[in-house]
Parts: structure tokens; C-alpha cells; sequence
């Protein structure tokens, strides 16, 4: 499962939809996700990429604190 948060509004996808695989490093997955927003791909540069024990990934924005 793909979780993605974008502009204010959360996305649960199968890999298989985005055509995301467990070996993508991170900016092929991110690549694959502005494909599907069909939204260029430097629009998430500072996402992050956080990988799940369960194998489950989470693409949201860089947190910032303070």
C-alpha cells in the first residue's frame, strides 16, 4: 500500500497503480507519484519517503518543527 499525502488531502494506492516496486529508490517513487498527479516531478522534491516495517510506504511533506 502507497499512503500519500498531497496538498492537504490523503491518497491510499495499491503499488501496482502507481507501478512502484520494493526495489524504487526515492526519487523513482517520487517520480511515479507526480506522474500520477500528472504534476511535475520537482513539485516533490522536499517529500519524504518514509518506508513502513509492514512494507507499506508514506510520501508526505518534510515536517517542520518550530
Amino acid at each position: 500500500m502507497v499512503h500519500v499525502r498531497f496538498e492537504g488531502h490523503s491518497y491510499d494506492m495499491a503499488e501496482g497503480q502507481l507501478g512502484v516496486t520494493a526495489g524504487m529508490n526515492d526519487t523513482a517513487i517520487k517520480e511515479r507519484v507526480a506522474q500520477h498527479f500528472d504534476i511535475g516531478r520537482d513539485r516533490l522534491t522536499s517529500y519524504i519517503v518514509d518506508r513502513s516495517p509492514s512494507g507499506n510506504l508514506i510520501i508526505r511533506p518534510e515536517a517542520v518543527y518550530g
